[in-house]
């Protein structure tokens, strides 16, 4: 599941911490770039790119050099960290990296495992607020 909010470019700063990695790949391999083009796509170890020591995994050598030009353009937000909760409890929870939303340039990924959706609850319960809240409690994360 996908939605796409806003594709606008400005605050595009990526923010800087912890990294959600599973087996030494950050976002468990999906290609950041392709979230911009609407859809959650894996990558491959064909086309990598080590950035502040994590591994990113892209689809083709044009998403990767994308990324390599632009990297905070296209990183997750909180890390790769639930967005929902974060903002809710400031946990860094896993994701399920085809739960997605691209608001005001930026990438959010989400919880989605069983009946527990949590891209649905940010909808619901209004992410312009809960942005704030997510960007706040990050902040706790950082060193």
């Amino acid at each position: 599941m996908s939605l796409l909010f806003g594709l606008g470019t400005h605050g595009l700063q990526a923010q800087k911490g912890p990294v959600n990695t599973k087996r030494g790949l950050a976002v468990q391999g999906y290609d950041v770039v392709s979230y911009f083009n609407g859809k959650a796509q894996k990558g491959t170890s064909d086309y990598t790119v080590k950035w502040e020591g994590n591994t990113y995994q892209f689809t083709s050598a044009e998403q990767r050099d994308a990324f390599k030009t632009n990297p905070d353009k296209f990183l997750p937000q909180y890390g790769g960290y639930c967005a929902y909760a974060m903002a809710v409890k400031g946990n860094k929870v896993p994701v399920n990296p085809e739960t997605f939303e691209i608001r005001n340039g930026k990438l959010y990924l989400f919880y989605n495992k069983w009946i527990n959706n949590t891209l649905e609850s940010w909808l619901e319960e209004g992410p312009e607020k809960l942005v704030g809240q997510a960007d706040k409690n990050w902040k706790s994360h950082l060193k």
